[in-house]
């Protein structure tokens, strides 16, 4: 018998906005760190796609995000919002020289080791007690997108799954809210 899935540890909004305040967009690997997760919060990008994102794949204008040999080799498209447009653009005003759009500061690509070392020092350091790591800002973005749209079908694509059945899983963690929510409404007597 196949074991059931485990729903997936997701930030809420309060921890999302404190994971967000911790990078010091002042200093140049703040601002790189606070676009790294600002764009794995929003558009959903897991761990390698942000380490291997070229500045090619951005169009600078319309915020258009080519998302080139994601996981089973596939190609998506998402967009970003103009405030994280406007985020990128002043990393890539200050960034070394790259054809990848996050590198360290001499310019060498970044490993996967750093961002998740990174991710969880942040959020240790906004007091999140969950083991924040990349993926889980992935789950909360799918969650996110989910509970806004009601389109499982928009969320499967935004994460490039080319099966549905991977994606619903994102639907049990609304059920899962509605659920506890319900179980603690009450509603007034007349």
């Amino acid at each position: 018998m196949a074991r059931p899935k485990r729903l997936p540890e997701v930030l809420t909004d309060n921890e999302q906005v404190r994971l967000l305040e911790q990078p010091n967009p002042k200093c140049k690997t703040g601002l790189r760190n606070l676009c790294m997760i600002r764009i794995m919060l929003n558009i959903g990008l897991r761990a390698s796609e942000v380490i291997f994102l070229k500045v090619k794949d951005v169009e600078w204008m319309s915020g258009k995000v080519c998302v080139r040999q994601g996981k089973g080799n596939k190609d998506r498209v998402l967009w970003l919002g103009e405030e994280d447009l406007n985020l990128l653009r002043q990393w890539r005003e200050v960034k070394p020289q790259s054809e990848y759009l996050f590198t360290t500061l001499k310019g060498d690509t970044l490993n996967d080791r750093y961002l998740r070392a990174m991710v969880k020092r942040l959020g240790e350091q906004a007091g999140i007690s969950k083991d924040v790591h990349p993926h889980m800002l992935r789950h909360s973005f799918a969650t996110d997108l989910y509970r806004e749209t009601k389109d499982i079908r928009l969320v499967q694509k935004a994460l490039g799954h080319s099966d549905l059945s991977t994606t619903m899983i994102y639907t049990h963690i609304v059920d899962e809210e509605l659920e506890q929510a319900l179980k603690f409404f009450r509603r007034q007597a007349a």
